[in-house]
């Protein structure tokens, strides 16, 4: 089942392992069973302190497996096999089991073993979904910081009446006491929060959220941060890079061909890259962060949203764009039942279903190129008279029999029967009429916004949220710089926001030089 390189790459990676870890699986008659045991063999071939046994006392109708660590449960499980993107789920386990690889910092752990227990969750996953992974992995790391906490990874293939129960169109799809609590693409930040809103938490001491004082605090950790955080320590500037998580909106970036010096390469690619470059300076990070607000004074105090604060004489604002939402009504309450944003992963759902795609610029119609070869029909809206993609991908739109398109059309609302979307409802601009379609799911594809709510009170914005800054990134506030996709600055392209992340960083020390 492994390759011999794959194999090797495991025995590289497992060659430090200290603890004994198991794969405990249970009995099954299941025909894939021995698909199963082949691969937890096979990886645990590698290293002397990797077993693999069966639990003669557990029987499951297909195959499943815990991870001890000890002899004891570490309160992960994976209820399927876990092939495709979730290998790298199971080998990030069992690293993290043994304390090795890349964690989660101790503030973080601090909040999870804060959360109210017992715990247990599921995630139900398919096996080709790219943004799956995050979420299994950050869940299983909670899971072992915990002690109390348990997360079982589903193949969604293996239990269709239970997806079809649930309500679930989407994944990940994380789902607690039999309830659903979040479908779909997550940050750490977010899950958390949910979890913390979810279970409650116990009592934090104030001062274990002191972070401590710092001279440059850079927001973000895309192209713009990265670059920010590596000009400001290479001038022994004492700083902290805060980010939801380091690579930013790259990590979604499939190809990129327009790095100059670089012909071709991949967002997790250059995250990782921008990752080590960050790393390899005195750098502090504080990853899976959000920033609350911003109190302006000699010192700057920064607060975020886990409770946490630290001050800082000078900030750089990078924190990058997110995903723009159409905020009609029906949007967020069928998220994951209908309503979603990355075709790649929750395509396979729409299999012979009908949907739409909203927004007419390059990621809706490719979007729609996409979705076309997986479902029986796609529809495109798009707001103005004309689609704003490139004509190379309106013509391949175009020829395709079972995608059609829809100018001049104002999305109203999202509609379905309290378990899915069954219908989209549209205002023809040109007649003024409300149109209403049946089908099955909608794809939101119009852009991106600015990730810059929490500045509104802070330094002066322009009416899209973008931060207004001089040709040196300087806001009207002094001391607070901004750079990258978060600003005024025009084309938001990687190469840019690298070469204004180091501009800003050179203009911010420039400026104390003369304090």
């Amino acid at each position: 089942m492994l390759d011999q390189n794959l194999k090797q790459q495991l025995q590289d990676l497992f060659i430090s392992l200290e603890s004994t870890i198991e794969f405990s699986f249970a009995k099954s008659d299941h025909p894939d069973q021995g698909q199963l045991v082949e691969m937890l063999t096979e990886v645990s071939s590698v290293s002397s302190k990797l077993s693999v046994h069966e639990d003669l006392l557990r029987s499951a109708p297909f195959p499943e497996f815990k991870i001890l660590k000890g002899g004891l449960h570490t309160g992960i499980e994976f209820k399927g096999i876990p092939n495709g993107h979730e290998f790298s789920s199971l080998v990030l386990a069992i690293l993290h089991a043994d304390e090795k690889g890349k964690r989660f910092d101790q503030g973080l752990v601090s909040r999870i073993k804060n959360l109210n227990a017992p715990i247990e969750l599921k995630t139900y996953v398919s096996l080709t979904c790219e943004n799956c992974p995050d979420v299994v992995q950050a869940l299983n790391q909670m899971a072992l910081a915990h002690g109390q906490f348990k997360h079982t990874m589903i193949d969604g293939a293996y239990v269709p009446d239970e997806i079809e129960n649930l309500g679930i169109q989407g994944v990940p799809s994380v789902v607690a006491n039999g309830k659903l609590i979040h479908s779909g693409k997550i940050s750490v930040a977010d899950l958390l929060l949910k979890l913390e809103t979810t279970f409650g938490v116990k009592k934090i001491a104030q001062e274990s959220l002191d972070l401590g004082q710092f001279e440059m605090a850079v927001i973000g950790g895309g192209p713009a941060g990265a670059s920010a955080a590596i000009y400001s320590a290479r001038k022994g500037i004492k700083t902290i890079l805060i980010a939801e998580k380091v690579g930013g909106q790259v990590q979604e970036t499939k190809g990129i061909e327009n790095l100059i010096s670089v012909l071709y390469t991949e967002g997790p690619t250059l995250a990782a890259q921008l990752r080590q470059h960050v790393l390899s300076y005195p750098v502090s990070i504080l990853e899976h962060r959000r920033v609350k607000s911003i109190v302006k004074g000699d010192l700057h105090r920064i607060e975020l949203e886990s409770g946490e604060f630290l001050t800082t004489k000078s900030i750089i604002v990078a924190s990058g764009a997110k995903w723009r939402e159409l905020g009609i009504p029906g949007e967020k309450e069928y998220l994951g039942r209908g309503v979603a944003f990355c075709p790649h992963c929750d395509g396979p759902f729409y299999k012979g279903k009908k949907v739409a795609v909203v927004g007419g610029g390059n990621s809706g119609v490719e979007a729609a190129i996409d979705l076309a070869g997986m479902v029986k029909e796609v529809i495109l809206f798009e707001f103005n008279d004309q689609l704003k993609a490139d004509q190379v991908l309106i013509n391949k739109l175009k020829s395709l029999p079972n995608a059609s398109v829809v100018t001049s059309a104002r999305t109203k609302e999202v509609v379905g029967d309290g378990k899915a979307v069954n219908k989209i409802i549209y205002e023809d601009r040109k007649t003024g009429l409300d149109v209403s379609i049946d089908l099955d799911g909608i794809f939101v594809q119009i852009g991106l916004v600015p990730n810059s709510q929490f500045l509104k009170d802070t330094v002066d914005l322009t009416k899209t949220g973008e931060i207004v800054v001089d040709q040196k990134g300087r806001t009207n506030v002094a001391g607070i710089y901004a750079a990258g996709d978060v600003t005024t600055i025009p084309y938001k392209q990687i190469i840019i926001a690298m070469g204004e992340g180091a501009k800003v960083a050179l203009a911010a020390f420039e400026d104390t030089m003369y304090l």
